[in-house]
């Protein structure tokens, strides 16, 4: 299994950003827009909804590497065959207001079908906010063995922030900051730090252990793409001086 060089350079230097679309965003306009957004931004890569459709349309937008997003091992599939350079289990947030919960075993046992189903593709797995620090640690450890490359905390969606400005943006990347502090330290594949992180927090991740960041709703909710390239832009900056932060540890 061979990462996207791309991939690789911007782990190994803790600067790699991913910008989200939306797990559940089918709209072919919006996708693309926000595909455009990172590219001229500067982002690492993108991640997109498992559809073939949009696996095509992002290729002819972008040279970045394309990960998408699902809860179904067969969705993937096919999105692998029409391009994706990678694929991710997760993002479990838009899961969580409908009631649905993910637990440590059948993240486990998604990431082993899917291992079986793809066995040559890189891999990312979502560790589930709702386990305590230390069963997100062990799984982490868990998936790792099962296959898994890269893996992503979340925690943004459990936040509530009391405070607003940028002690309230803080206060919102908590849960997700303190994962990847737990988990880059149980083992030694690449965290990405994602969900309630904006360009104030992405420096506390990298900080934290992460080496890099995925930013959703930060970005895809901003109403034009003059807007969501300049906080692309914002995030890529931020990034270069969190790894300054990170290395002086």
């Amino acid at each position: 299994m061979t990462m996207h060089p791309a991939l690789q350079r911007a782990f190994t230097n803790c600067q790699a950003l991913k910008v989200i679309s939306g797990l559940n965003n089918f709209d072919a306009s919006s996708v693309a827009a926000i595909i455009k957004a990172a590219d001229l931004g500067g982002a690492t890569f993108v991640d997109i909804a498992a559809d073939p459709a949009l696996v095509q349309l992002a290729k002819t937008l972008t040279n970045m590497p394309i990960c998408v997003s699902a809860v179904e091992p067969e969705k993937f599939v096919a999105s692998v065959a029409a391009g994706a350079d990678l694929i991710e289990i997760g993002n479990f947030d838009s899961f969580y207001a409908q009631g649905r919960r993910f637990e440590a075993d059948e993240v486990l046992a998604l990431t082993h079908q899917i291992r079986a189903l793809l066995p040559d593709i890189t891999l990312c797995v979502t560790v589930p906010h709702i386990l305590q620090l230390d069963q997100q640690a062990h799984l982490a450890e868990e998936l790792v063995k099962a296959g898994a490359e890269i893996i992503q905390t979340e925690g943004g969606t459990s936040s509530h922030p009391t405070h607003s400005g940028v002690l309230g943006v803080i206060e919102k990347a908590t849960p997700t900051l303190a994962a990847a502090y737990e988990i880059s330290r149980a083992v030694s594949v690449p965290v990405l730090c994602a969900s309630g992180i904006s360009s104030v927090t992405a420096p506390l991740a990298i900080a934290a252990g992460a080496a890099g960041v995925g930013v959703g709703s930060a970005i895809n909710q901003l109403n034009s793409e003059v807007a969501m390239i300049a906080a692309v832009r914002s995030l890529v900056e931020a990034l270069g001086t969190g790894n300054k932060v990170g290395s002086r540890e």
